[in-house]
């Protein structure tokens, strides 16, 4: 196996030749401290790269495979990882608001400790995900699978979920405050350690089958304008 050779590049901007020529290496690389924001990354394989504290903000990285990459406390916001193959990537301390992963591999890929607020997961593959303190405020996931998944501080505060699978899924300190629940799908998911508040008539229904508390049964009775004697 290769061993991977760190290029520090702390306090540089790179351009787009400069980008180009580093991904022409081939073999894995770790980047550290990079400024590639705006920069096109292309059909490229980059399986098994490194970059730690980057900034990639509103980098195209469309169709660019990623597998088996690290990303730590990179900065990411606006970034479209449309088509990309993510899989058994990880995602750690990064800012990645309103990042695009439109028709993305997210297959046993990992983020923690990041935001997603405003991110677009439109039509991702998400089988295996994981989130793991998570802001997700506002953020697109429909028809995403969490299915079997242990979620732990993830805030879903607004966010879409239409059609989102959650079945046998674990909340732990999480939100669901107005989140967009339409065809969502909650049987057997462990709801207590999740904020429900904002639920509307019509979405109580779909946590048709899910465990709550007691003390969620009554909130959701008052949300829906019922009076608890």
């Amino acid at each position: 196996m290769t061993d991977i050779v760190t290029i520090d590049l702390a306090g540089s901007t790179v351009d787009q030749a400069g980008l180009d020529r580093l991904l022409a290496a081939g073999a894995p690389r770790r980047l550290v401290g990079a400024d590639l924001s705006g920069l096109a990354f292309g059909e490229v394989d980059l399986g098994g790269w490194q970059f730690d504290t980057c900034n990639i903000s509103r980098c195209r990285l469309i169709r660019t495979r990623l597998t088996d990459t690290r990303w730590s406390a990179c900065k990411a916001a606006f970034a479209d990882f449309g088509r990309a193959d993510l899989t058994d990537a990880e995602i750690v301390s990064s800012d990645v608001n309103n990042a695009t992963f439109r028709q993305t591999i997210l297959t046993s890929a990992t983020i923690r400790r990041s935001k997603l607020t405003g991110a677009d997961f439109t039509d991702a593959r998400t089988v295996d995900l994981t989130l793991e303190e998570v802001l997700a405020v506002d953020a697109r996931l429909p028809k995403v699978s969490f299915r079997d998944r242990k979620l732990t501080q993830v805030d879903f505060s607004g966010a879409l979920l239409e059609g989102a699978d959650f079945r046998d899924a674990v909340f732990e300190d999480c939100s669901l405050r107005d989140a967009q629940l339409i065809r969502a799908r909650f049987e057997g998911a462990d709801l207590r350690g999740a904020d429900l508040g904002g639920i509307r008539l019509g979405d109580a229904a779909h946590f048709r089958g899910a465990v709550i508390s007691r003390a969620q049964a009554t909130s959701l009775l008052k949300e829906l304008g019922l009076r608890v004697l």
